[in-house]
């Protein structure tokens, strides 16, 4: 092979390389290496995947290595990533443009591990608040805490599991709703969009009419009218239905030929609005 022609496919593959290297650089946990729990432990960088999407975690080392039985871990040993990196980022800047910090800090710049590094020496992670050590060199000396290098920020960890405000049925306790069924809930979620899917064809025109869209869709035109019926739904529904907090019971069979105004909608199935 020509020696010019394979320093050049060199070259480009030390490119490539290059640049993968950078990507992944850039995807790093932004407070890795800054995080510790209160008792004394590194947080470290971690990520779990459900259902093909990826969470990021900041976990104390001892949970980590299995060893949370025989080393006093801190009160808190796992938080999601992107809620404290997003926390962090937000009372840093403010508090660097209320404090007028000198010399200036650009704080469109405090996206990167790098620039936080410069500014932070170390986060302690408490039940009910984060303590930011700040380096002396960016320290506020005007600031309240003793020595200048401390910021407190008020926090709580954020639930693992989100509870869901289930529309609840006339004179039902919460206690006593439990929410679809996860089977149920998509083939609602999905034959609502193609509802409006269908609807959408007739609207523009790409469907002149419902005999068509029978032999389409191979259905009877009961089932057409049924269908597009539940693009009518009131926005609330819809969303209640997408984010799973319908009551049990009330699927595509209920919710089908909803009458025409959104309030009525609540009160033919029997619920409140809020």
């Amino acid at each position: 092979m020509d020696r010019a022609l394979f320093d050049a496919v060199r070259q480009k593959s030390l490119d490539q390389w290059s640049h993968r290297t950078i990507v992944r650089n850039k995807s790093d946990h932004l407070l890795t290496g800054l995080l510790f729990d209160d008792a004394g432990h590194r947080m470290v960088a971690t990520h779990a995947a459900k259902a093909g999407i990826r969470y990021r975690y900041y976990v104390s080392t001892p949970c980590l290595h299995g060893e949370a039985k025989t080393a006093s871990a801190g009160s808190v040993s796992r938080v999601p990533a992107i809620d404290i990196e997003d926390i962090i980022v937000k009372f840093l800047k403010q508090h660097l443009i209320a404090n007028q910090v000198n010399p200036p800090i650009n704080t469109a710049r405090l996206e990167g591990r790098g620039d936080l590094e410069q500014l932070i020496a170390r986060i302690v992670v408490h039940n009910d608040r984060l303590i930011v050590h700040l380096k002396s060199g960016n320290a506020d000396q005007a600031s309240d805490s003793a020595d200048g290098r401390l910021l407190s920020i008020s926090w709580q960890k954020p639930p693992s599991k989100k509870s869901r405000q289930i529309l609840l049925p006339h004179n039902a306790s919460r206690s006593d709703v439990r929410p679809e069924q996860f089977e149920r809930r998509a083939r609602l979620v999905s034959t609502i969009a193609r509802g409006r899917r269908w609807l959408d064809d007739v609207v523009s025109g790409r469907v002149t009419t419902v005999a068509q869209l029978c032999a389409r869709e191979k259905c009877s035109v009961r089932q057409v009218n049924m269908t597009i019926s539940l693009a009518f739904l009131a926005p609330n529904l819809v969303k209640a239905a997408v984010e799973g907090r319908l009551p049990r019971g009330i699927g595509v069979e209920r919710l089908r030929d909803p009458p025409t105004e959104w309030s009525r909608q609540f009160e033919a199935l029997g619920l409140n609005p809020e």
